[in-house]
């Protein structure tokens, strides 16, 4: 199997902000990892209470995907927090983006599956 190109983290995230912005969220960096490679995790907030927490991965065919590492559900500002902060302390270099948009949107490209 081929590896794709790799990014610089810090290069995807503003990237990612940027489409965040154009499409009508908003979108905060809230804790910043290791600019070449540092994880990133992605705290969409639906502005009513409602959470999650994404995470990246990749499929049995190798290919990037998102999971919902929280579950299926929104959950509360606590319970998110609580998985980021357990993800800080086996990786001190990820990232942590908080994107609000009451539609719930994520602006990810690629696909996001429940865990």
């Amino acid at each position: 199997m081929e590896r794709e190109p790799r990014l610089q983290t810090d290069f995807w995230v503003k990237a990612y902000m940027r489409r965040c912005q154009g499409s009508g969220g908003a979108a905060f960096v809230v804790r910043r990892g290791n600019r070449e490679a540092g994880v990133v995790l992605i705290k969409p907030n639906h502005l009513n209470g409602g959470f999650a927490v994404l995470a990246r991965s990749r499929d049995l065919d190798g290919a990037v995907i998102w999971r919902r590492a929280t579950g299926p559900d929104p959950v509360e500002e606590t319970a998110a927090e609580r998985y980021v902060e357990q993800q800080i302390k086996f990786d001190p270099d990820l990232w942590v983006i908080e994107v609000e948009d009451r539609e719930g949107r994520h602006f990810l490209d690629e696909p996001v599956h429940a865990d």
